[in-house]
């Protein structure tokens, strides 16, 4: 399946189905991320309830610590 992931084309496995197993075949801090599908903001508790198709566009926002 392919999605636009901040600003770039990318093909992911078909049974990637939510924005929550998206961020884990990421290999992302799920914590640490901020999830916008399509222009909307989601929340973190529902991130495994919202299911991804072909053609979405996902930015994600993580937080880095440093100083």
């Amino acid at each position: 399946m392919k999605l636009r992931v901040n600003g770039h084309e990318l093909t992911i496995d078909a049974s990637v189905e939510t924005v929550e197993q998206l961020l884990d075949y990421l290999q992302l801090n799920k914590e640490l991320a901020i999830v916008e599908l399509n222009a909307n903001i989601l929340e973190k508790d529902v991130r495994d309830d919202v299911r991804i198709q072909a053609g979405d566009c996902v930015e994600i926002v993580q937080f880095v610590g440093g100083g």
